[in-house]
């Protein structure tokens, strides 16, 4: 049987629709936001190609995928941006993908936050608000540190922990802005829970969760912006057994039926809670270093899922040693002029790219990668790779930073 695959959005640098076509029989058309035939580019090979501007009602996406002349088979919603259009096509044509409800609760950090409390999975507190006196308001009632973010972005935007006060202001202004495409005047503020940070990478089908592996994360302490990563974490059997419940426990609250999810949670005195969840493998380079460390592709198994191909039991790890990676954060604002640096260091920027401080995953200026027999010694040995980075930037001002 042939197969029609319709492509929403645009996903971290994977070539989905190659992919795809990759395998007998399969065609695959595109519904994306016109910005992405600029600025991320868009590989031959689709049927069609249908761009439609991100404000347009939802009505419209539904009726141009019932145009395209090829019955729609399959559907594939890699990232976050139009999983939400893709719900909606997917129940008027029938075809299986995430539910709207489903979108709508793990994409609204608000709603999750509703939906996990109701069900008995989490107790966080957490409101909306609509200005810095709200976050004052409930700074007062529930204490601080808190968290300000924006119900709808990803990539660390727009996060800021706020210690006092003074701080409120600032941390409103930059949650209630535009990142990356998502844009939502909600902001929400919330308890900040201490502990260790960890991702869990997970995959589902007709319900059933497997836990491919938990991450542990290294924050920056003021923004959360992600510094680094080690797959898979070194855990306590108690610890880890915790937390894969716990988010198995999330996953089926928020009713999430198939694909890869990325979860981020903190291990507090109490037991895990979450930070986030998302319908998507972890970006970040997570999904590498999930490969690399378990032998698990989650994006290979997201294509053959997307198929109809039985993929579960593929889920399932076998790790064998521990993948790290470690981010150079900009300390100076300037513009940035080049590197010199070990062959296991990236740069993130091209020369002349201005430098504005640590304000989200993109700023970063490098990264390094590393192999270890243990977490410890993978982590040291990204860490100093970019130790060893010398890094020429033409200063405007120098900015604290403190790791």
């Amino acid at each position: 049987m042939s197969e029609h695959v319709l492509i929403f959005g645009h996903g971290p640098n994977i070539d989905y629709g190659t992919l795809l076509r990759a395998h007998p029989d399969v065609t695959t058309s595109l519904i994306c936001r016109p910005e992405s035939l600029t600025k991320f580019g868009v590989p031959e090979g689709h049927q069609r190609i249908i761009a439609i501007p991100k404000g347009a009602p939802i009505e419209e996406v539904v009726a141009q995928a019932r145009a395209i002349p090829e019955p729609v088979t399959r559907i594939g919603a890699f990232w976050e941006l139009d999983q939400e259009r893709a719900a909606a096509v997917g129940a008027a044509l029938g075809v299986p993908t995430h539910h709207p409800s489903t979108v709508r609760a793990v994409s609204d950090k608000d709603a999750m936050r509703e939906r996990l409390r109701s069900s008995g999975v989490d107790d966080t507190a957490a409101a909306l608000v609509t200005s810095p006196s709200d976050i004052i308001d409930f700074g007062t009632r529930h204490g601080y540190p808190l968290v300000v973010k924006p119900v709808a972005a990803s990539g660390s935007c727009g996060v800021r922990v706020v210690r006092s006060v003074s701080e409120a202001t600032e941390a409103y202004a930059v949650a209630s802005g535009d990142f990356l495409g998502v844009t939502r005047a909600e902001v929400m503020v919330e308890q900040f829970h201490v502990g260790a940070q960890f991702s869990v990478e997970s995959f589902s089908d007709n319900g059933e969760h497997v836990v491919v592996a938990i991450t542990k994360k290294y924050s920056d302490p003021h923004s959360l912006i992600e510094l680094g990563h080690v797959c898979p974490a070194e855990l306590d059997p108690a610890d880890q057994a915790a937390i894969e419940n716990y988010v198995t426990d999330v996953l089926k609250a928020l009713d999430v039926q198939l694909g890869a999810t990325h979860t981020e949670v903190v291990l507090t005195t109490a037991g895990p809670r979450i930070i986030e969840t998302h319908l998507r493998i972890g970006g970040d380079f997570i999904f590498d270093l999930v490969r690399d460390a378990t032998g698990v592709d989650l994006v290979d198994l997201q294509v053959r899922q997307t198929l109809r191909r039985p993929v579960l039991e593929e889920a399932r790890p076998k790790p064998s040693h521990h993948e790290a990676i470690w981010y150079a954060p900009p300390t100076a604002a300037g513009t940035f002029a080049g590197m010199t640096a070990p062959p296991t260091v990236t740069a993130l920027h091209e020369p002349g790219t201005d430098l504005t401080g640590l304000s989200g995953s993109w700023s970063r200026l490098a990264h390094a990668r590393a192999t270890g027999s243990t977490a410890e010694s993978a982590v040291a040995a990204a860490q100093e790779a970019i130790t060893a980075t010398t890094f020429d930037i033409k200063l405007a001002a120098t900015i604290p930073f403190t790791v």
